[in-house]
């Protein structure tokens, strides 16, 4: 019996938006072609798109799925930072404006946004901004609300850069023990976790010119839980149709955090794993078909906003 298999076209591909040359990563679906769903993958820190490489090739032959890098990670332009002289101020409100204007230079008028660690500010000050573009939400570990942030997250969002040793924290957390820490930490089996995503972020925030944006995004992180309140007000008024998925071993933000966003999206599926931060890497067999699931019904019912969806928690 022959086996069939349906391996996607992923092109690697840059677009200028706002003097920013931006790195993204393009599925071409074999089905569906023109009109199969688009799903928008946000990534986190220390990362960038190649984290999820083996999700886009799990589903990319589906969907047309759409991946960038942020500016100062990955192969994305590092533009000098304003705080010492050069052109670029690197805020999360600065990474929402690219990630906008990358948005519209590809013409993406509708999608579903998976969201992951900062890719959740950058991603919900999107929808806060055009909530015509999101058909739905997915949401792996990445956090909206107080109490999903650990102690260990409180610290760091309490830093400032006036204050003694808080740049030291911060770079202690650029180094490779720590970005390897994020990966394997939580996980039942580190076997299953391949050191190629970790090497990779370290080879990035390794390279000259990269610091400095990590200290900046730090020291902004505390802007994020003051928009709290505004994407909880988002979610209950848009009641937009979401997947959570939560690895529940993180050490930044702790299960509490995807349990709370059924309060505002009492419909949302939430689905819970016993591994951490980087939940793909592990866990990816379980995870696939629930994300490649959600987009299809998210994107058949998207004139269907009454439908039921339903909660499951594992």
């Amino acid at each position: 019996m022959a086996i069939q298999v349906v391996v996607p076209h992923i092109r690697h591909r840059h677009t200028e938006v706002d003097g920013v040359r931006v790195f993204y990563r393009e599925s071409l679906p074999a089905v569906g072609g023109d009109d199969a769903p688009v799903l928008l993958l946000l990534h986190g820190f220390p990362s960038a798109s190649h984290q999820f490489r083996r999700l886009m090739d799990a589903l990319g032959a589906h969907f047309r799925i759409v991946a960038p890098d942020y500016p100062g990670f990955g192969h994305s332009d590092v533009p000098g930072s304003s705080t010492t002289g050069g052109p670029f101020t690197y805020t999360f409100d600065r990474l929402a404006d690219i990630t906008e204007g990358f948005v519209r230079q590809l013409g993406l008028s509708r999608f579903v946004m998976y969201v992951f660690d900062f890719g959740a500010p950058v991603g919900f000050r999107l929808a806060t901004r055009h909530p015509e573009w999101i058909a739905g939400l997915v949401v792996q570990n990445g956090n909206a609300y107080e109490e999903g942030l650990s102690p260990q997250a409180r610290d760091f969002i309490a830093l400032r850069p006036e204050q003694p040793g808080a740049a030291d924290t911060v770079r202690s957390l650029l180094t490779l023990p720590a970005t390897r820490g994020q990966y394997e930490g939580g996980t039942a089996d580190p076997e299953l976790v391949a050191p190629d995503g970790w090497t990779l972020d370290q080879h990035f925030l390794d390279l000259p010119g990269r610091t400095q944006p990590q200290l900046d995004l730090a020291f902004d992180y505390h802007s994020n839980v003051a928009l709290y309140p505004r994407w909880q007000e988002w979610l209950r008024t848009h009641t937009p149709p979401a997947l959570i998925v939560w690895g529940t071993g993180d050490m930044f933000f702790p299960e509490p955090g995807a349990r709370a966003y059924l309060r505002d999206l009492p419909d949302a599926e939430l689905h819970l794993f016993g591994t951490g931060h980087f939940a793909l890497e592990d866990h990816l067999p379980q995870i696939a078909p629930l994300v490649a699931g959600f987009v299809d019904r998210a994107w058949a019912a998207a004139d269907r906003p009454g439908e039921a969806r339903g909660i499951r928690v594992r």
